[in-house]
């Protein structure tokens, strides 16, 4: 049986660049489409249920923030943005609302290759535990991918879940900043480590913690899903 090509949207208004894209991701068995605005990228999406969103930021009509929103709203493909800011502030700003990746233009397209593949093996079904975690007020359900906090279903970016259910699967062991990086963005992510702060302070914003279990701080060190001994 013949395996079906992993779809790619590509997101930018350079043609010639769009098609560079396309001709590096075809011949490995890529099918790649491509929307050269915001809106027009929005269509596209609905219509073709892509694999992964390869985004770019200075698009007309709607910039690529706003797209990587609407998108969340309704999906969570995994989204490589692609813009010329190399500033620390759009790469956090990028990953806060939702993109699970950047690059930066001009890249290596052999490099974007890599990253596409990479970040597809981290997010394919067949790469994901299909577990259940259960704490006092907590359910993290990779099944159905879904999370509830006391009686409520609570929205988290695949990120965010991954790290949360990496952290929750080892009750009370410290991981350092670096550790959480390459485990669950990948050893070739180049972002600075504020990244990971920035998903923690996230899930403690949107989870009820009880008593008897914590994110917690190392300071110096990293984090630890802390849980009292007769709740682990």
């Amino acid at each position: 049986m013949k395996n079906e090509k992993m779809k790619i949207l590509v997101v930018d208004d350079d043609y010639n660049l769009t098609q560079l894209i396309k001709s590096y991701l075809m011949p490995e068995n890529f099918e790649v489409v491509v929307a050269n605005d915001g809106i027009k990228a929005l269509e596209v999406f609905k219509l073709t249920a892509p694999n992964l969103v390869l985004l770019d930021i200075m698009i007309p009509k709607l910039d690529g923030w706003e797209v990587c929103k609407e998108i969340r709203k309704v999906s969570n493909v995994p989204i490589i943005m692609l813009t010329a800011k190399g500033e620390q502030f759009d790469k956090i700003l990028g990953l806060e609302i939702g993109a699970d990746d950047y690059i930066v233009k001009p890249f290596d397209f052999r490099e974007l290759v890599a990253r596409v593949r990479a970040v597809l093996r981290r997010y394919s079904p067949q790469g994901i535990k299909t577990k259940q975690i259960i704490y006092p007020n907590l359910v993290i359900d990779l099944n159905e991918f879904q999370i509830r906090s006391g009686d409520e279903e609570v929205e988290l970016t695949r990120k965010e879940m991954e790290l949360l259910y990496y952290l929750a699967s080892n009750p009370n062991q410290v991981f350092t900043r670096q550790q959480l990086l390459e485990e669950i963005w990948g050893f070739d992510f180049t972002g600075s480590t504020r990244t990971v702060d920035v998903h923690i302070e996230r899930l403690r914003k949107k989870l009820k913690a009880p008593d008897s279990w914590q994110i917690k701080t190392v300071w110096g060190v990293g984090y630890k899903f802390e849980v009292k001994s007769n709740n682990v």
